[in-house]
């Protein structure tokens, strides 16, 4: 495990959306943090991939972790599972996957070398694993011995997880990211550094990752760009390793992808050493990636590296030299070190590790995403059709102060999609708030403004047919600068299932455009209040909102509808720990085994009337502990015996008292109870209640004749006791 820092998002026992208790930081990367935590409804053990609070409002990273959410697709027991994305109040965006408990093959590799029998068994699980996701055209891309986890320190349960890569500068993750490349030094395939992958690009990673536990070291390739090229274009050294890994590994391990192993399924069958004969396929695809492949084409015929700006495109420089010279003059090399781009290192073309790219490689799905978050630049990243396109797109985009990482490619979109998409963005970019997300000609477009006239001449482009061939219905709002608070009445009143929502500090003059938006009340489980917050937001807008509401049980939810309306007071409950010398516990948390004390402290202007004291407990039953059977004079009079002053009366005894009533907790009812104190001027009811009745039953006699018509009630109280399995 890793250890909590003052600035990490979340700390063991923080509660995410309500639902997962943090555990642990499992780790900590570039753009995100791993937490494992545990559903508080289900149990289950779960990963927390969430990503910083400086790349949440960034749709260039919010795409790249939307493309991990797509695994869940994928059902292989090789593979991680993957939920979908979540994004709390506070608006950190989380992607929920299923926790693997084992160690990686990372820390494996620490503890030194794995023996080739233990290998062969997780080359084929994890080949397994990749042919279930290269089947959907999914490719991971960094696979790395501390992206392979051992479940159980099984190697026959080996799990791969990890199928985003972010665009992660950080040097001490030894990664190579940006426009063009993603994946470690020492394990990534030499067409990575071009930014070409496909199937056999995983295969090197995977055949890299197994030779280095079976070394107990990674592999040395260099520490800077120059060294990895000349390094990648060498064969990996299997010396000493034994057959039949040695030839599996040297196969998958080919500097030429050509002379690799064409799928997972070929790895597949050499392991049970069969003849294997591939199907027919497209070479160095790129479906998951965005990476400029006609930038590197287009850098074969430049004489010299230059240095550009990221997402800038550099001036290609006069006098190129004829495609007669290409291999004396060298070619270009892009990729990032430490957020440079060193477009260029001469020579590599030369020493055969790349072989040219097609001017246009094919995008499917293509994607393009241009979006703007409040108080922030826009950016714009995916696929675009011709370089009139990109030209015009970035000059969009520059007049914003934005940034921009776009490429070349063909896809199935529509004649017209270029400039279809500019006509948008050139509508909607008036807007404080505003997003354009496309698939091919299918386009979620929103967009939000506090200026009427803006919304106005918005709506009025799209009324007019201003998407052109590109599908779908626009969703633009007008955020109102003053919020008046009748406008939410309606939404809490039609959510309040568990008694009345109310708002906090609610303004006369309404809420201002940063103001916060607190709701106040119960309700009956956490699904209702994300409703709840579903149904406030595209009213409140981007101001705060903050639902502050406690979540009650059924029986508890079910007594607050039906329980007379009355105020207050100054009647009081206490706790003590029964089985600890009746120590005071001020939380009211209690659990399995100890032995709840309750003491009702009157002051001392309550001389007068009844007390009714109940327990509205988690099962669904009512327990009456004044009065009942056992202790029928509830007469305040009577409870006080002549005692003036502040008192307090017990209501609840510790074992040790041999009085009852006297609880244990056991695990049979976990969860929250309601202490509930009725102060009324006569008896509540007009018969003496069962010590133990149903919910229903007790809710029947509160709303029947069965209450005393004479009992006028003065105060209700109440307090949680909440019971814990530890």
């Amino acid at each position: 495990m890793t250890e909590s820092r003052p600035g990490d998002l979340f700390k063991p026992g923080d509660l995410v959306n309500n639902t997962y208790r943090v555990e642990a930081l499992l780790g900590r990367g570039g753009t995100s943090d791993v937490y494992r935590a545990r559903s508080e409804i289900s149990g289950r053990l779960v990963a927390l991939k969430v990503l910083k609070s400086e790349f949440s409002s960034n749709e260039d990273y919010l795409l790249l972790l939307t493309r991990e959410e797509a695994m869940r697709e994928i059902r292989h027991d090789a593979i991680v599972r993957y939920s979908e994305n979540h994004r709390t109040a506070d608006g950190h965006v989380y992607l929920l996957i299923d926790y693997v408990d084992g160690p990686g093959m990372d820390k494996k590799l620490k503890e030194g070398p794995m023996s080739s029998e233990d290998l062969l068994v997780i080359c084929r699980r994890v080949a397994e694993g990749l042919e279930a996701a290269h089947e959907r055209k999914i490719f991971h891309r960094d696979l790395s011995p501390d992206n392979i986890i051992l479940r159980d320190n099984d190697p026959a349960q080996a799990v791969i997880i990890d199928f985003g890569i972010a665009k992660d500068t950080n040097p001490g993750a030894e990664t190579i990211v940006g426009n063009e490349f993603a994946g470690k030094y020492a394990y990534a395939a030499p067409e990575q550094l071009s930014g070409k992958t496909d199937a056999r690009t995983d295969i090197y990673s995977l055949g890299a990752s197994l030779l280095a536990n079976f070394r107990g070291r990674s592999p040395d390739v260099g520490r800077n760009p120059m060294e990895v090229v000349h390094k990648k274009a060498e064969a990996l050294d299997t010396k000493g390793v034994p057959e039949p890994l040695k030839s599996i590994l040297d196969k998958m391990t080919n500097p030429n992808p050509d002379d690799r192993f064409e799928s997972a399924a070929a790895v597949l069958a050499a392991l049970d050493g069969e003849p294997f004969d591939p199907p027919k396929q497209d070479r160095l695809s790129d479906e998951t990636v965005i990476a400029p492949i006609a930038a590197a084409a287009k850098a074969a015929s430049e004489p010299a590296p230059e240095i550009v700006a990221a997402g800038e495109r550099s001036t290609p420089p006069t006098g190129t030299k004829p495609a007669s010279d290409k291999k004396k003059s060298g070619a270009l090399i892009p990729m990032v070190i430490g957020g440079v781009v060193a477009a260029g290192v001469a020579g590599a073309f030369a020493m055969g590790v790349f072989t040219p790219a097609p001017t246009l490689p094919l995008a499917d799905p293509y994607r393009l995403s241009v979006a703007k978050a409040r108080d922030a630049a826009p950016r714009a990243v995916g696929f675009v059709p011709n370089e009139d396109m990109a030209t015009n797109l970035r000059e969009q985009i520059r007049a914003l102060d934005g940034t921009f990482d776009l490429t070349l490619a063909n896809g199935a979109i529509a004649e017209s999609w270029g400039q279809d998409v500019l006509a948008v963005v050139d509508a909607i970019d008036d807007m404080e708030i505003w997003r354009i997300s496309l698939s091919g000609d299918s386009a979620e477009v929103e967009g939000s403004t506090t200026s009427k006239p803006i919304y106005d001449q918005v709506q009025a482009a799209f009324d007019a047919g201003i998407m052109g061939a590109l599908n779908g219905e626009p969703s633009l709002t007008l955020d109102e600068i003053i919020l008046a608070p009748q406008q939410l009445d309606p939404i809490l009143k039609t959510f309040a299932d568990c008694g009345p929502l109310s708002l906090a500090d609610r303004p006369m003059a309404g809420y201002g455009p940063d103001s916060p938006v607190i709701v106040t009340g119960v309700m009956s489980s956490p699904q209702s209040r994300d409703a709840l917050g579903n149904a406030m937001s595209p009213v409140v807008g981007g101001r705060p909102l903050d639902l502050n509401v406690e979540i009650l049980n059924n029986t508890l939810c079910l007594i607050e509808n039906v329980m007379p309306k009355a105020p207050s007071s100054a009647i009081d409950m206490a706790f003590y720990h029964g089985d600890k010398g009746n120590t005071p516990n001020p939380t009211g948390e209690f659990v399995v085994g100890e032995n709840p004390v309750i003491d009702i402290d009157l002051p001392a202007g309550v001389t007068d009337g009844y007390l009714s004291v109940s327990v509205l407990d988690v099962s669904g039953d009512v327990y009456h502990l004044l009065p009942n059977l056992n202790r029928p004079d509830n007469s305040v009079e009577g409870l006080r015996d002549a005692e003036t002053g502040p008192m307090s009366i017990r209501v609840a005894y510790s074992i040790g008292e041999a009085r009852d009533p006297a609880f244990r907790v056991d695990d049979s009812t976990l969860g929250k109870s309601k202490i509930l104190v009725i102060h009324s001027s006569e008896p509540l009811f007009n018969e003496m209640r069962p010590t133990s009745e149903s919910a229903s039953s007790y809710s029947e006699a509160i709303l029947t004749q069965d209450r005393n018509p004479a009992s006028r009630i003065y105060s209700l109280d109440s307090r949680i006791l909440e019971t814990l399995s530890r």
